[in-house]
């Protein structure tokens, strides 16, 4: 068994979890309900990937065990993320990065998994010389089963403070150049990670609890 962190590639997006194959919820302009699945397009899911790596490069980062996807994280600058404007705590710099997904295969959380996830991204996006980035938290997640938001529990444990506060979904923000330093060989860390080999099968739940633990 070897596993990596990847760039999310266009083969990646028919292996995710069930809930996110096809699920275009960030990517869709009109308002949808704030759960996974709300609205699936496939193509339109395939042209915003296209766009955003052609015009702004990788948007996301994948755990890989041997081909098997056992979590990802989804990225891009909020110009790209049209379903962000539909919140009241909207970003108010397109620029900005913001993290939409992070989800991790059920058997795969619990062991850490979630938080390299984070790290990865981070270590992408402050080499690209991102001075800033955001995500959408879920204040309220015990009252939501499949949410394509992380929980704001989470966030808080991962560094991030509120930038825009709202009831249920506040947009919170991290200053990478606050960063003093991230792991320089995470494949190492993934490696070491006590995570079930060989499962039968995975089904990714979303970070959405406040309880989570990747």
């Amino acid at each position: 068994m070897t596993r990596r962190f990847r760039p999310l590639a266009l083969e990646h997006l028919g292996a995710l979890p069930s809930a996110c194959v096809g699920c275009a919820f960030w990517e869709s302009a009109e308002r949808h309900e704030r759960e996974c699945g709300s609205i699936c397009d496939a193509e339109l899911l395939r042209d915003w990937y296209l766009r955003v790596t052609e015009e702004w490069g990788d948007c996301g980062r994948v755990a890989l065990e041997d081909d098997e996807v056992l979590g990802f994280i989804k990225y891009a600058p909020s110009r790209y993320v049209p379903q962000a404007a539909t919140f009241p705590s909207r970003p108010y710099d397109g620029d900005i990065p913001l993290i939409t997904c992070l989800h991790v295969s059920d058997d795969a959380r619990q062991h850490g998994l979630g938080r390299l996830l984070v790290q990865a991204a981070l270590k992408d996006l402050k080499s690209r010389g991102e001075r800033t980035v955001q995500s959408f938290a879920c204040a309220r997640p015990q009252d939501l089963a499949l949410m394509p938001m992380i929980g704001m529990k989470y966030l808080s444990e991962n560094g991030f403070t509120v930038a825009r506060s709202d009831p249920a979904f506040p947009l919170m923000q991290l200053d990478l150049r606050s960063l003093a330093s991230v792991a320089e060989n995470l494949e190492s860390v993934l490696e070491s990670l006590r995570i079930p080999l060989r499962a039968p099968s995975r089904v990714p739940g979303p970070t959405a609890g406040a309880n989570f633990r990747g």
